[in-house]
Formats: C-alpha cells, structure tokens, sequence
C-alpha cells in the first residue's frame, strides 16, 4: 500500500517519523502513531488511529519506517474523514432561517456530544479561535467557522 505514495509523500512522512524517533535508532513508539498522522495533516479518529496500530500506553509496540508507510497510505486514502461540503451540509440542518447562521449553543452541544466527545474545557478554544461573536439571538455565521476548522485540518 506505500506504493500508492508519490515521493513527495513518502519524503514527508519519514520526516515526520523521525520527529518521533525520540532514540534516532530508526524507531517510533506506536502511541505516537496518531500524532505523526496529525502532523501530516491527517485526521484520524481514535478508532482508526486504534485499527491501525497505534497504542494507548507507551512502550508496548516500537515500529520502522517501512511499519509507518503502510500505514499512512491507507489512513490518507481515508474517504470516510469528511470534507467542507460533507459538513456544510451538516450544518444546514440546524440553520433554521435558511440565512447561513445557527445557534452558538447547538453548535456547542453537537461538538460536545457527538462522535468522539470533547470536554468542554478542551472545546472552548476552538469555538473561541473560530466562531464570530454570537448575535443577540445566540446565532453565528456556520461558513466562516467550519472555512477555519477546515483549514486547519
């Protein structure tokens, strides 16, 4: 499956593995496998970052390169992670008026509850970062905030 990478990719992904290799002996512990993913601007949810053989405890399972490739190939080839469309239609469905705005607080309990849970405290930042200041209603502009959460994935 590494072969589905270009060399770009390939080049990228061993310079993100060895930001990991803590000891320089061409090894990654695989709890940081999620992490390495993320810095190539990957996505991955919990599940996945499980499925493929990342670890919840560190030193239970070291890893190469060659281990790593494979890996990331068939996390980046991922349809299922969602894009900006998939999720403006989301969205949609809580903006009621039809006029690109919905409730801060909808958004709020939708980021809280569903898929994988964040805590509140980990929750503010972001909408902090991200959403404009809500209206006097309680709604905020949906577009601009999803165009930031995009971006940075």
């Amino acid at each position: 499956m590494a072969a589905d990478l270009s060399a770009r990719d390939v080049e990228r992904a061993k310079f993100a593995f060895s930001i990991y290799d803590f000891e320089g002996n061409g090894t990654m512990d695989s709890f940081y496998i999620g992490d390495c993913l993320r810095a190539l601007n990957l996505n991955p949810t919990l599940a996945v970052i499980t499925k493929v053989g990342g670890k919840e405890k560190k030193k239970e399972k070291m890893i190469k390169t060659d281990d790593f490739l494979p890996i990331f190939a068939q996390v980046k080839k991922d349809k299922d992670a969602g894009s900006y469309e998939d999720f403006m239609e989301v969205l949609k469905l809580y903006d009621k008026t039809e006029n690109g705005t919905m409730m801060y607080a909808e958004l709020e309990h939708i980021l809280l509850s569903l898929g994988e849970r964040l805590e509140k405290t980990e929750l503010e930042p972001v909408l902090k970062e991200c959403c404009e200041e809500e209206d006097e209603d309680g709604f905020i502009p949906y577009e601009p905030f999803l165009k930031k959460m995009t971006a940075m994935l």
